[in-house]
């Protein structure tokens, strides 16, 4: 689940992206539908701010 990617601890990516696998596997065995819990015109403004700071940010 994601709760053993997230809280799990790996001595190696090789650990991690097994642990990640099995993790796609069990979900895709039963997928469920990602419903959306925000709307979108939140989602819409949200990307506006973050663009906005962005173009505030001097250029490297």
């Amino acid at each position: 689940t994601d709760k053993c990617i997230r809280r799990g601890v790996f001595h190696s990516v090789k650990e991690l992206v097994t642990t990640i696998m099995v993790s796609v596997e069990q979900h895709n065995k039963e997928p469920k539908p990602f419903i959306w819990t925000a709307k979108a015109s939140d989602i819409l403004e949200k990307v506006k701010r973050g663009r906005a700071a962005l173009n505030k940010r001097p250029s490297v």
